[in-house]
């Protein structure tokens, strides 16, 4: 079985970094990639996707990573479901293995 998921893409927001009950470190980050190919209205739509990243590499990404900024993700599809008192979702998203800094928003900080 085979389950590899590699992405590139922009930070929709900074990512904020979590500590969770157990004591490990966390972050939730949305990566915004344009397809590949216009729309039927000459336009190219845009796929927002999830990825949770954990330890280091949530670290590392929260200290160094700022919106807009261009990541690429290599990780794996992950299923869940979340429950609440109400309802039950069902959410898909990337745990990240790997994390690559392709952009820096930290030469636009120093221009400024």
């Amino acid at each position: 079985m085979l389950n590899n998921v590699v992405l590139v893409g922009r930070l929709v927001k900074d990512p904020e970094l979590r500590d969770t009950e157990q004591g490990k470190k966390m972050t939730f980050i949305t990566l915004a990639i344009p397809r590949g190919y216009k729309n039927m209205n000459g336009e190219y739509d845009t796929d927002f996707i999830d990825c949770v990243l954990w330890d280091v590499v949530a670290s590392n990404t929260a200290q160094y990573c700022k919106k807009g900024d261009i990541i690429g993700i290599k990780g794996r599809l992950q299923s869940r479901i979340a429950t609440s008192e109400k309802e039950k979702k069902y959410l898909t998203e990337i745990i990240a293995e790997k994390v690559t800094f392709l952009t820096s928003n930290q030469s636009k900080a120093k221009a400024e």
